[in-house]
């Protein structure tokens, strides 16, 4: 007589066992190779990324002013909110500094894309009222952007916008076809969208970390 053998497709009890003690290990080696990964990587998929240039700790809001620009309308920084606005102090007949940062000034805006530009003014504002006429800014800001903006004013007008922001600008005897030259500060000012004062750039910053920053700074 055939015997009936059943069929019992579980586990033994000893597999089962097995199994469930697998799947803790299994967790285990998931966490110390996503550690792993975070100290290879220097954990640069999970830290926010850090600004060049000096960061200020404390952002204080600029305070607004008024000057005139190269096309002859008033300007002033409030008008200008919601951008981030690149701030430096030069002049014309500036034989160093001043070519060299806004030449790194126009590199890194063209690593921008067009919306990203949109979101970015450079002003630079003339510590040589005297010489600088508008038409001398307009075409030295086309030679570099056609977005920077040249800004002059009267001499009180400068030094009021200036001084509290620690820009030194003094006349300095030159030669005999240059005349008298300028040297000031050669730092470029960096306003975020809310009107804070975020960054200093010291002179020869790359154009490169400009752009970095600025990818950050129009997203805020």
């Amino acid at each position: 007589m055939n015997k009936t053998v059943g069929t019992n497709t579980s586990a033994p009890p000893k597999r089962r066992i097995s199994l469930w003690l697998l799947a803790p290990v299994g967790i285990a080696l998931g966490f110390l190779l996503a550690f792993l990964l975070m100290q290879l990587l220097g954990s640069t998929l999970f830290a926010s990324r850090s600004l060049h240039g000096t960061v200020l700790q404390s952002p204080s809001p600029m305070a607004n002013f008024t000057l005139t620009a190269h096309t002859g309308q008033s300007v002033s920084l409030h008008d200008y909110r919601d951008k981030v606005v690149m701030l430096y102090f030069g002049y014309t007949f500036c034989p160093d500094a001043c070519p060299v940062t806004m030449s790194d000034l126009a590199q890194a805006m063209e690593k921008l894309t067009s919306a990203q530009q949109e979101q970015i003014q450079v002003f630079m504002v003339t510590v040589d009222p005297e010489r600088d006429t508008k038409e001398l800014l307009a075409d030295y800001m086309a030679y570099f952007h056609p977005s920077f903006v040249g800004l002059t004013g009267t001499a009180e007008d400068i030094a009021q916008v200036a001084t509290p922001l620690g820009i030194y600008y003094e006349q300095e005897e030159g030669t005999a076809a240059s005349g008298y030259l300028v040297n000031h500060t050669t730092t470029v000012l960096v306003v975020d969208k809310k009107g804070y004062l975020r960054l200093i750039y010291p002179f020869n910053t790359p154009a490169e970390e400009i752009a970095a920053d600025m990818r950050i700074l129009v997203r805020e």
